[in-house]
């Protein structure tokens, strides 16, 4: 079931890179928040796409705003990803339940078994206020994100 835009985010608890919780219900009230599902780790647009993140990172980590990549990768593989690509801000890990919070907001792929490219944007009271969802081969645009964020 996807979730739309004006429906409250639906919570979960992941493990980031680090096997640190990430519970997204933990930043309502406090941050915006910014939800990146990307197929695989390591792969040429993944890390591109991230990577963008990364080199505009003022526009998607402050005081206001918190970032998250997410896939179906384990938190060890992210965890090298990460350092790999020195991507500064958590990536979660979606490995088990397999896939389960990209199947709750609508981004997971059955037949491939793993998260299409998909980004939330979600606000301070923790309802959905922008959306998109590609198709795996599909780049997303950060300036997208950007005017999300600032409509908020």
């Amino acid at each position: 079931m996807a979730v739309d835009v004006g429906e409250l985010a639906p919570d979960f608890e992941l493990k980031n890179q680090f096997g640190e919780t990430i519970k997204l219900s933990d930043f309502r009230g406090d941050k915006n928040v910014v939800l990146i599902f990307f197929p695989k780790a390591f792969t040429g647009l993944c890390t591109a796409e991230l990577c963008a993140i990364r080199d505009e990172k003022q526009d998607f980590v402050s005081d206001d705003v918190v970032t998250f990549g997410i896939s179906c990768d384990s938190d060890a593989a992210l965890k090298v990803f990460a350092e790999q690509e020195n991507y500064g801000y958590d990536l979660l890990s979606d490995y088990w339940p397999h896939g389960g919070v990209a199947r709750s907001f609508g981004a997971f792929l059955e037949e491939k078994g793993f998260a299409t490219r998909a980004t939330f944007v979600i606000d301070k009271d923790g309802v959905v206020r922008w959306k998109v969802v590609n198709g795996p081969g599909d780049t997303r645009s950060n300036d997208d994100y950007r005017e999300a964020l600032a409509a908020l």
